[in-house]
């Protein structure tokens, strides 16, 4: 996870066009939400084995808001900056 902040922060000090930072920052915003995914992913698995059933739905829970703002990034990505981004570098 500190490798993955620390390439948010080398894009953020990277000399790039404003829409072309954004986009890089919403890929690496997408590398933390990924990690987080399988993390929550791996938790659930492992309270299922233990029966822990509340902690499950809690899990589910939160692995659901993780995919949710993963989506939310792919869609401001590809119909926005994206496309933003390419013109900005063209």
């Amino acid at each position: 996870m500190e490798g993955l902040i620390e390439e948010g922060n080398e894009v953020i000090e990277d000399d790039l066009e404003d829409m072309v930072r954004d986009a890089a920052l919403i890929g690496a915003a997408q590398k933390v939400e990924h990690y987080e995914i399988a993390s929550y992913g791996t938790l659930i698995a492992h309270a299922r084995l233990l029966g822990h059933n509340k902690a499950i739905r809690l899990l589910e829970q939160t692995l659901e808001e993780e995919k949710q703002t993963d989506q939310n990034l792919t869609e401001l990505a590809e119909s926005e900056v994206n496309v933003d981004a390419e013109d900005e570098d063209a």
